[in-house]
């Protein structure tokens, strides 16, 4: 399917979704959020796409919103237009598969919402995080943040709306991954293949898990993980994946014993 916002380059097991408004930083449009909604649609949809890494390239992750389409918002379309943000970052978020955010370059604003909405972030060296959206008058998105960096720092990061770069970012638990520039999407592919040769169902239910367990309190979380392991276990695609595992492990053992 083709595009004009946005790039879709298939891999063996993955696809990578490319942000492309090179001439806007890849702002945000209403014509960007509706692709990106309806390409993650299909990807969910697509058996033989394990993972999916979301980036805007080397040099720039996203500027933001566009702000001059927002600016011309007639009052009457304001409600929907936000509606709409928020459908198209619950279609990233809530996707069943893997997502991971290869971050070159600046993620401000919207853009720090749309790094925030996938399972995983990659950051460049160059990466840079920010919510300036206070200083001209909207409210960040809070929520995700604080769920992966905690209520105090969120706070911060939100209210202060000072940048932060790829070493801060890593320290406070904001990404996974920081590596120079040129390595960049090679760390990214590197995680989605691994993603895509595990079982998709247990990556599944480690997504359903981590969005629920955090509202529950102890027991009632263990009860919900044991069920979903006892789920998992019970199917035979689980079967061929630990019939291999524990053959990798035979194989590894005979190989040190001739050592």
């Amino acid at each position: 399917m083709t595009y004009r916002t946005i790039i879709v380059d298939p891999k063996e097991g993955y696809s990578k979704v490319t942000l492309n408004r090179p001439g806007e930083m890849n702002a945000i449009s209403l014509e960007m959020r509706r692709e990106l909604e309806e390409c993650f649609n299909s990807l969910e949809a697509d058996a033989a796409v394990r993972a999916i890494i979301l980036t805007g390239g080397d040099y720039v992750f996203c500027a933001g919103m566009d702000l001059k389409e927002m600016s011309a918002l007639p009052d009457s379309e304001i409600t929907d237009y936000f509606r709409g943000i928020s459908r198209y970052l619950k279609q990233i978020a809530g996707c069943r598969k893997p997502v991971i955010a290869a971050v070159g370059g600046i993620a401000l604003g919207g853009g720090f919402n749309l790094a925030t909405a996938c399972d995983l972030i990659v950051a460049s060296e160059s990466a840079i995080f920010g919510h300036p959206e206070l200083k001209f008058g909207l409210n960040p998105l809070f929520n995700p943040l604080r769920q992966i960096v905690g209520m105090a720092k969120a706070k911060e990061l939100t209210m202060i709306g000072e940048p932060i770069a790829a070493k801060e970012a890593l320290r406070i638990g904001l990404v996974n991954k920081v590596a120079p520039p040129e390595k960049m999407m090679a760390v990214a592919e590197s995680i989605a293949r691994e993603l895509a040769a595990r079982l998709p169902s247990a990556i599944e239910a480690v997504k359903r898990i981590s969005a629920i367990v955090p509202r529950l309190d102890m027991g009632s979380a263990l009860d919900l993980e044991m069920d979903m392991e006892a789920l998992l276990f019970s199917s035979e695609e689980r079967k061929g994946y630990m019939k291999e595992f524990l053959a990798a492990l035979k194989n590894r053992k005979r190989s040190q014993e001739l050592f």
